[in-house]
């Protein structure tokens, strides 16, 4: 299954959720279609599990394949395994550049990294899949500095993740830890995604 290209206005209202973190999506705050507005029946428990790993992966902009490969593996790591998820989603090279302000969504970022606009410890590289390390210094080569809507995002930055660390001269910033729980998606609830792929 392939990323999903399709409207993100109405798959936000279908979830209930701002894909884009701008809240714009949901100026309108019910379901699309004719009968949107309506009451729909009450969703199952399979419904349920099915809808935050739905939020989720479209929050990050991963197909189906990709998400569960990295579910397996936070699985197999020490400690809760929803948190542990929630986490290696947080360490891709996308969601950092903006987290970064670099882009004003996740789907700018990862364009940026896969034309190769970003660097990671002076090295460019193009994997917006890629985990950063605890350590890894985030900046942007040299040409990529001076591309408006890069400018434009930096400039409209208004919240920097206390894990980061910004230097706005180099224009580049560090991961400095993994981030906790409550400074993760609180719209989500992992336990529902973690039941969902352990039927």
């Amino acid at each position: 299954m392939s990323r999903y290209t399709g409207p993100k206005f109405k798959l936000s209202r279908r979830l209930g959720i701002s894909l884009s973190g701008s809240g714009k999506d949901l100026k309108r705050p019910f379901p699309p279609g004719q009968h949107g507005p309506g009451q729909r029946k009450k969703m199952s428990g399979y419904g349920i599990q099915l809808q935050e790993k739905q939020k989720l992966r479209h929050m990050y902009g991963m197909n189906e394949k990709q998400f569960r490969n990295l579910f397996d593996k936070a699985n197999k790591q020490q400690g809760i395994a929803g948190e542990n998820f929630m986490v290696l989603l947080e360490c891709r090279l996308d969601n950092l550049v903006y987290r970064l302000g670099m882009a004003h969504s996740r789907a700018g970022a990862r364009q940026l990294v896969a034309h190769g606009h970003v660097t990671v410890n002076g090295k460019k590289l193009d994997i917006p899949s890629y985990t950063v390390n605890l350590g890894d210094v985030i900046g942007l080569r040299e040409r990529s500095r001076s591309i408006a809507s890069i400018k434009e995002a930096i400039g409209n930055r208004n919240f920097l993740p206390a894990y980061l660390e910004y230097n706005e001269g180099a224009l580049e910033g560090k991961f400095t830890r993994l981030p906790d729980r409550s400074e993760l998606p609180q719209e989500i609830d992992e336990k529902q995604i973690v039941e969902f792929y352990s039927r």
